[in-house]
């Protein structure tokens, strides 16, 4: 059996959710990091972290960690954390390929007694019946005999510098009683904060992927509001606003919802519901009305621009922001794409300026040309997609500046006034 003097971690995936753990760990115990991408670790070697996640002086800190690309140097490990990503397919069905390829890659190095813990989100069973066979298979080990398994979800908030790893409970859990408190308290090693014990990996792969679904239909109910409230004539953030004035209302805002976790994590859910003969109604129908937030916005903003006798054929359309969230380099499942396609069945020109994005991304991921610079009294329409501060700080007469005397410009994060803007969502 482990304890945490002989522990030396191996962290899988070097992403918004592994570098922060590796950071951590590495201040306190032999860690090795391991990312595919060689550009990733060339920059981390070189104290820089593209995702603004952890800052130069923070990599510094962590003066056991070491990185590599290559999986056979994880052999000198004895603990794995796997932090991949797990994404959804062209048909919304979970994609567990980073997954596996992460388990087989660490079958070819594990020892016996070794411990390996997920982060990634999954389904309930997912780490026992997809992950852990892969292991038993390649490495001829026996699971919960000659290795064992633990399973924490990542509670990671890209771009909050208020909620960080350490300062966020952590849910852990484990494959056999003396491994869920190994795997407790190598956590609570480093989350000041505390951990939450869960009884089984089954229960602690439930409670992530509810975590998500919960805000996603919270958000999916705003969404249906804003678009009746509009119906009706009134203003839904004065409507919100006023509704928040009690305790226990939760403040949730309407808009897109994307990003890795809100956008994904549902599908996960709903596909092991569909697997046992359940078919989750709420959840799926909060799906498709945040999966339409996109089409919607564009047939809002187009009806403002007839609206203001702005002719649509050859109009030029600026969108301010392209990744998921504010003030974060995340474009993962950014649902500002849905605009831009939408936007693409009609005769106009779309601009993305977003200066929190990486225009190297943005292109390889989106096909997506972003501006280095915006051109002043060019654009037809303004669409303010997402609520950097850098947005804020322009000022409402500065975005103006940038449309034609009589342009439109639809606010979909409140960031301004309603008598500011010519729409909001």
């Amino acid at each position: 059996m482990l304890d945490l003097s002989t522990v030396h971690i191996g962290i899988i995936g070097l992403g918004y959710v592994g570098l922060p753990l590796a950071v951590e760990f590495g201040k306190h115990y032999p860690t090795l990091g391991f990312d595919i991408s060689k550009p990733r670790i060339q920059a981390l070697e070189n104290g820089h972290d593209a995702s603004l996640e952890c800052s130069s002086e923070e990599l510094k800190q962590a003066t056991k960690l070491q990185y590599t690309t290559k999986p056979q140097n994880l052999a000198i490990c004895n603990v794995y954390i796997i932090t991949v990503p797990t994404p959804i397919d062209q048909h919304k069905r979970p994609d567990l390929t980073p997954l596996i390829k992460a388990s087989e890659t660490v079958a070819k190095v594990i020892n016996k007694n070794d411990i390996v813990i997920y982060e990634s989100t999954v389904y309930p069973g997912a780490t026992e019946e997809v992950c852990i066979p892969v292991i038993e298979q390649i490495s001829k080990l026996k699971f919960n005999q000659d290795f064992f398994a633990g399973y924490s979800p990542e509670r990671i908030n890209p771009g909050d510098p208020k909620n960080r790893l350490t300062t966020i409970v952590k849910v852990t859990s484990g494959s056999t009683p003396d491994i869920t408190d190994f795997v407790d308290e190598l956590y609570r090693s480093i989350i000041t904060v505390g951990t939450h014990k869960a009884s089984s990996i089954r229960v602690a792969e439930a409670a992530k992927v509810i975590e998500n679904t919960q805000r996603d239909v919270n958000i999916a109910l705003i969404n249906e509001l804003a678009i009746l409230f509009h119906q009706l004539g009134i203003d839904t953030e004065e409507i919100l606003q006023a509704a928040g004035s009690k305790w226990n209302f939760l403040p949730f805002r309407p808009g897109l919802v994307g990003g890795h976790c809100i956008g994904v994590d549902p599908y996960y859910l709903t596909h092991k519901a569909q697997e046992i003969g359940h078919h989750p109604e709420m959840i799926l129908a909060g799906r498709r009305t945040n999966d339409q937030m996109g089409q919607y916005i564009v047939n809002r903003l187009l009806k403002a621009m007839i609206q203001h006798r702005i002719t649509l054929c050859q109009a030029n359309i600026l969108i301010l922001g392209l990744t998921f969230k504010e003030n974060c380099p995340d474009l993962r499942n950014t649902r500002v794409v849905d605009i831009i396609e939408e936007l693409h069945d009609y005769p106009v020109t779309v601009d993305i300026y977003d200066p929190w994005a990486s225009a190297v991304e943005a292109k390889q991921e989106y096909n997506v040309e972003l501006l280095p610079d915006i051109p002043k009294n060019h654009y037809d329409a303004i669409l303010l997609a997402v609520g950097h501060r850098q947005f804020k700080e322009m000022g409402i007469e500065q975005i103006r500046s940038f449309g034609k005397e009589k342009a439109v410009v639809f606010d979909v994060k409140y960031i301004f006034p309603a008598d500011k803007v010519d729409a909001r969502l």
